[in-house]
């Protein structure tokens, strides 16, 4: 574990002035617009922001004077705190983020060869509570605003020396993967993730900006309608019986209504080519077993899509266990044999409890959800507990 960077920037906003970094370029328009200035400031601005990581007006040179005085009168660039971050043998970075409130949520960094993963949290905690995820445990504070979120790239950009050498892109791809639902903070993600693509921000292509959902279908539906990013669903089973029981979303949008939410989805793009990744996390004896992986294909037959097989992470409290490798191996060759890509995600950052499943953050629990965990199970107690800040 790192300590805090001496120049990181508390979560603690300033009264009455506005935070440029969650604002897309239509909405900085419109606030340099209030200013009585031309609409390319704000094209300035995002590159300043997110090209520069400048987070000090007075640094931005090709605007005039009195622009940078009025704009540190009435705005600010206020990412959210890093507490600590915590660096693992195989190349994975997680940063503990400190939010407004006081909560804390986690991003993760996933080197790999050709590219860089971060995966970003929308919410602190999440709503869901599927039963294979630490995340949900933890129960649910609030959802974050897009500086929130938009600020997690930000510092990990900053952490990973990207402002600073502008020729390197260590991000390369961002997946909305990290703690929450992303589609139960709608607004807040959609903004993020216009900035994620925006050329005067970091250009990244619809097809590196993933969102992934457990399936909230009438925000599906929306999404179709403002967004381009690519599409996650976090399927987890075959059958409305036993999705019903590891994600209990599923009681109100079960699989067949998911499906037909994502169909039309990608029937609102202009790129007909993507697919949907499905998300399904393997589990010892719940949803691994050879009929289970037939049943899986016969589901999908008539729904474009690639399959990624995520070998169950365990987390303190939960009676979940990972897989046998020969029965990981055996339900991706049935897959295969049936016609699917089916790929097995490798299990990074789980020496710094970064994999999937994993996050924890520190969550100011207003559902009460984390101590009725703890009451059924008092043998966890002691090993599970939000992250103190710096630990």
């Amino acid at each position: 574990m790192d300590p805090m960077p001496d120049d990181s920037t508390g979560a603690r906003p300033a009264p009455g002035k506005a935070n440029l970094l969650g604002m897309p370029r239509a909405a900085l328009r419109e606030f340099v617009l209030g200013l009585g200035e031309k609409p390319f400031r704000a094209d300035q601005l995002m590159r300043w922001i997110h090209q520069r990581g400048v987070d000090d007006f007075a640094q931005m040179t090709d605007m005039g004077k009195a622009l940078r005085a009025r704009l540190a009168e009435c705005a600010e660039i206020r990412p959210p705190e890093v507490v600590s971050w915590h660096d693992a043998a195989d190349g994975c970075r997680k940063w503990v983020i400190r939010v407004s409130g006081g909560s804390c949520v986690e991003t993760v960094y996933i080197p790999e060869k050709h590219r860089g993963t971060l995966c970003v949290s929308s919410q602190v905690g999440c709503t869901l509570d599927c039963s294979f995820c630490s995340t949900g445990k933890q129960g649910f504070q609030r959802d974050l605003d897009a500086a929130e979120i938009i600020g997690q790239v930000w510092l990990a950009a900053r952490s990973l020396g990207s402002f600073a050498d502008g020729a390197t892109r260590h991000i390369t791809n961002v997946v909305m993967m990290g703690m929450g639902e992303p589609l139960l903070n709608f607004d807040n993600v959609v903004a993020a993730t216009d900035i994620m693509l925006d050329d005067f921000a970091y250009g990244l292509s619809k097809r590196r900006v993933t969102l992934s959902t457990a399936g909230v279908v009438p925000m599906l539906k929306r999404l179709g309608e403002v967004s381009q990013v690519s599409l996650a669903l976090s399927l987890h089973a075959p059958n409305d019986a036993l999705r019903d029981e590891l994600v209990p979303l599923n009681r109100r949008y079960p699989i067949r209504e998911v499906l037909q939410a994502c169909r039309e989805y990608w029937a609102a793009q202009s790129d007909s080519h993507r697919v949907t990744t499905v998300e399904y996390t393997l589990i010892d004896g719940i949803n691994d077993r050879p009929e289970q992986a037939r049943e899986l294909a016969r589901l999908l037959a008539d729904f474009p899509c690639k399959i990624n097989l995520i070998p169950f992470n365990p987390f303190p409290g939960s009676e979940y266990r990972r897989p046998p490798e020969a029965a990981v191996r055996r339900f991706q060759e049935i897959l295969a044999q049936a016609g699917y890509t089916a790929t097995v995600r490798t299990t990074r950052g789980d020496a710094i409890d970064a994999a999937c499943g994993q996050l924890v953050g520190q969550v100011a629990d207003r559902t009460r959800r984390n101590q009725r965990y703890r009451q059924a199970a008092p043998v966890i107690a002691s090993s599970l507990h939000p992250l103190e800040p710096g630990r």
